[in-house]
């Protein structure tokens, strides 16, 4: 592998708008035709509005199985709520990474009833030996994620995984993801490591960058696909006159089958066929035998 070696920008995808839950307009960048390809990555939403109208539904209770979702938001606040008992408020800057695993019914409801609603969430894939794993969840406040900046002029987030050997606030296994906020004061370039087994993606929200090498344009709102390049270590990033907010996220395959219907996110129709069987007998979320 060579580190300064880019990967390529594979192509450019624009997000559908959509609404979820009980009525939130959303904007669903991550794709069900994607989920292949982008592997071990299922989903990415970015809410975004300071028309109450467009949040303050939110999303009511609901089921999960199988899968692990990151909520982190930018601005606004979220009340978060599982059957299990969890509860927990995300603010400005604040994350909630949930295992679902064998299932639990789940609410985000905003605390705020007007100002601006803006955050993202990602949804990954768990392998088939661990989908029926106990439900958790971890709510970080905005302080407790680091935060570096390898140069002047560019400041990294680390959500997860690590970045140039810096542990992020989360780690996970099987698919080992990656997943930094990253800011680029204007005439900025930099080269970020990434590891050449994962899939990866950038989504710019803010701003303008030159993805990849040779480099790609990219306006806000826009993902771009970055080639899996043999020997490529990582992706360089830079901007023109104007700043640029990014996420730059990656995992490690799983190569498994993906069965979804909803929330559920199994590997077999068997599977999600017991899933509502569960949730309609009263034994979701419970020990199986």
């Amino acid at each position: 592998m060579t580190e300064t070696v880019s990967r390529t920008v594979e192509r450019i995808v624009f997000g559908q708008p959509t609404s979820d839950g009980a009525g939130v307009k959303l904007l669903r960048v991550l794709t069900h035709d994607l989920q292949r390809r982008l592997d071990p990555f299922l989903m990415l939403d970015e809410f975004r509005s300071d028309n109450p109208g467009d949040y303050i539904a939110g999303f009511p209770e609901h089921p999960h199985r199988g899968f692990e979702t990151v909520t982190y938001m930018l601005d606004g606040r979220m009340r978060h709520r599982d059957s299990a008992g969890n509860e927990g408020l995300l603010g400005p800057g604040g994350l909630q990474w949930m295992t679902a695993g064998r299932g639990l019914m789940h609410s985000e409801l905003p605390e705020q009833e007007d100002g601006l609603m803006h955050g993202f969430q990602l949804w990954v894939n768990l392998p088939a030996r661990r989908k029926m794993i106990p439900p958790a969840y971890r709510d970080l406040p905005a302080e407790a994620i680091p935060i570096y900046q390898p140069a002047d002029g560019v400041e990294v987030k680390a959500i997860a995984g690590a970045y140039d050997g810096l542990k992020g606030a989360i780690e996970r296994p099987d698919t080992e993801p990656v997943y930094l906020d990253i800011r680029l004061e204007p005439s900025r370039e930099h080269f970020f490591r990434l590891p050449e087994t994962h899939n990866a993606f950038v989504y710019v929200y803010d701003g303008a960058a030159d993805v990849g090498s040779p480099a790609r344009a990219m306006t806000v709102r826009q993902m771009a696909i970055l080639s899996n390049t043999a020997g490529a270590g990582g992706v360089c990033l830079a901007t023109g006159a104007t700043p640029v907010r990014l996420l730059l996220i990656a995992g490690q395959p799983l190569n498994e089958p993906i069965a979804q219907y909803g929330p559920f996110v199994m590997n077999s129709r068997a599977e999600l066929e017991q899933a509502f069987t569960d949730l309609r007998s009263g034994r979701f979320g419970q020990e199986t035998a």
